[in-house]
């Protein structure tokens, strides 16, 4: 069983909100315009890595509509993306692209149960063997679906424009810098992940209205 903190509920988003307010004054300046954080913590499984698979470079609103559909045709597991033809998966909306990677992750036999209990680099590792699956993704799975206290994804350009805004950054600062950056925000980086993210709506809805 990991040691690692597992984010459960509200209260251990608050609890780290006031651990990294206590130690960053910048950060205690945007939980100060955020308000209480989301907790945000989503299922585990196949389900939830096809949703992602699903989501990648199209609109909110279209890949809603395709997981509409495959949840219509009953395309969510594994089972049934292995034995769908390629012709019943076009039909719902998946590009040809997007059929090789579900086929790849419904093949890749991963044991979620486990990941649930694994280290969260390993997490980590095991999900990115998969095509069509980038740390971004497995770091957002890591940090919602595993609920884990201690992931960041610093390649979410949101959370590095929140940065360059948040502490008046020349530039919005590259994956390796905010990586490095956010090595001052742990044991609690998922939260601060949280507070950038809602720091970046404030900060992006201001700016909308000052134009």
């Amino acid at each position: 069983m990991t040691t690692e903190r597992i984010i459960s509920g509200e209260a251990c988003v608050a609890e780290g909100a006031a651990w990294l307010a206590a130690r960053d004054v910048r950060l205690a300046l945007a939980l100060e315009q955020t308000g209480p954080l989301p907790l945000r913590l989503r299922p585990d499984g196949f389900a939830q890595l096809l949703n992602a698979i699903v989501s990648q470079q199209v609109s909110v609103a279209s890949a809603n509509a395709i997981w509409k559909r495959m949840q219509q045709a009953r395309l969510t597991g594994p089972r049934k993306i292995a034995a769908a033809s390629d012709d019943a998966l076009r039909a719902v909306g998946l590009s040809r692209q997007k059929i090789r990677y579900a086929r790849a992750l419904a093949a890749a036999r991963i044991d979620y149960a486990a990941l649930r209990d694994a280290p969260a680099d390993a997490v980590i590792a095991r999900l990115t063997e998969v095509p069509g699956i980038g740390a971004w993704t497995a770091e957002i799975y890591a940090m919602f679906s595993l609920g884990r206290a201690d992931v960041f994804a610093p390649g979410d350009l949101a959370l590095q424009e929140a940065a360059r805004i948040l502490y008046d950054l020349p530039q919005r600062p590259k994956e390796r810098a905010l990586r490095e950056m956010a090595q001052g925000w742990a044991p609690w980086r998922s939260v601060a992940a949280r507070i950038l993210w809602a720091y970046y709506r404030v900060a992006t809805t201001r700016q909308g209205l000052s134009d």
